[in-house]
């Protein structure tokens, strides 16, 4: 049995709250999770967990390990990193989560120069529009849009979008262009409803002063952001779309923003990572190579 090993996947059994959840944030099967749990418990001698078909609890003894597991594979962790910086050679596997439109639009794009960099860092991408959350999933680090909710998570901004309204020039010749709030009221749209609440989004603009919801008239609905965008390049309607996911689409002339002059809230983009007395040289690594590139990026949004 490979102690380390062992002791990681006794944490990921923690954290994930499941031996399933464990296995999946692991890329192994539950057998194997099983299997590691029942030869360490063998090997200590003691119950780490109390398992029955609906829960799983950890023993006195099991919560005390756990928290020496910590400590050790810290500590481990601060070794190899320290050795990997003198040597110049970063090695290490991280899982970081994004929405899709960041991912594909920003970051994947720009990975051939970080491959280059740093060849010995293996990503895992966990992309979705769902707020995922980081520690039951085992997500070293996630690129998050908007105001973020109190957590135990670090938190750095690394820049920050606007709002804006667009529509494709197809639909502008059939249905002509708002030229206000008012004017935008009597328009279509394109709804977009949050996966995680089923809620539609709502359009919000700033004006003298005051938060100003408008309620549009949807036709079609979708919960997907490339859907959302698709669907107005296909004349379905206007969108009101964060910034950095329509740049290309404007510069190519395939969308066109309306109603510029009227302010709308700007958002956060942060990335999130879990509290660690030592964050591993590896994952460091990506979070400051991912503010220097989105943080770049974001200038332009």
């Amino acid at each position: 049995m490979d102690r380390f090993q062992a002791m990681e996947t006794y944490i990921r059994v923690i954290e994930a709250g499941s031996f399933r959840m464990a296995a999946e944030t692991m890329h192994v099967l539950p057998s194997t999770v099983t299997r590691t749990i029942k030869e360490l418990e063998a090997h200590l001698g003691i119950r780490l967990l109390n398992r029955t078909t609906r829960a799983l609890s950890v023993t006195d003894a099991g919560l005390r390990y756990y928290d020496s597991c910590k400590v050790i594979l810290r500590d481990v962790q601060a070794a190899e990193g320290a050795t990997a910086q003198q040597t110049g050679m970063l090695r290490g596997r991280i899982r970081v989560s994004s929405t899709p439109s960041l991912a594909k639009g920003f970051i994947i794009p720009a990975l051939r120069r970080f491959a280059e960099r740093y060849p010995g860092i293996d990503l895992d991408f966990d992309l979705s529009d769902a707020t995922l959350d980081v520690i039951q999933r085992g997500i070293d680090c996630a690129i998050r849009t908007g105001a973020l909710p109190p957590s135990r998570l670090i938190a750095r901004q690394i820049g920050s979008f606007q709002w804006y309204v667009c529509g494709s020039p197809d639909y502008f010749e059939r249905h002509g262009t708002p030229c206000d709030l008012d004017a935008l009221r009597l328009h279509r749209a394109v709804g977009y409803v949050n996966s995680q609440t089923g809620r539609p989004m709502a359009w919000s603009f700033l004006e003298g002063g005051e938060t100003k919801r408008i309620d549009m008239i949807e036709h079609v609905r979708v919960n997907d952001t490339d859907a959302y965008v698709c669907a107005c390049t296909a004349g379905l309607g206007l969108i009101r779309v964060a910034s950095y996911m329509v740049h290309a689409l404007l510069a190519e002339g395939r969308l066109v923003r309306v109603l510029g002059s009227i302010e709308t809230p700007r958002e956060p983009i942060s990335i999130v990572y879990p509290q660690s007395r030592h964050l591993s040289p590896a994952i460091r690594a990506f979070i400051d190579w991912c503010m220097d590139r989105i943080g770049k990026e974001a200038q332009h949004w």
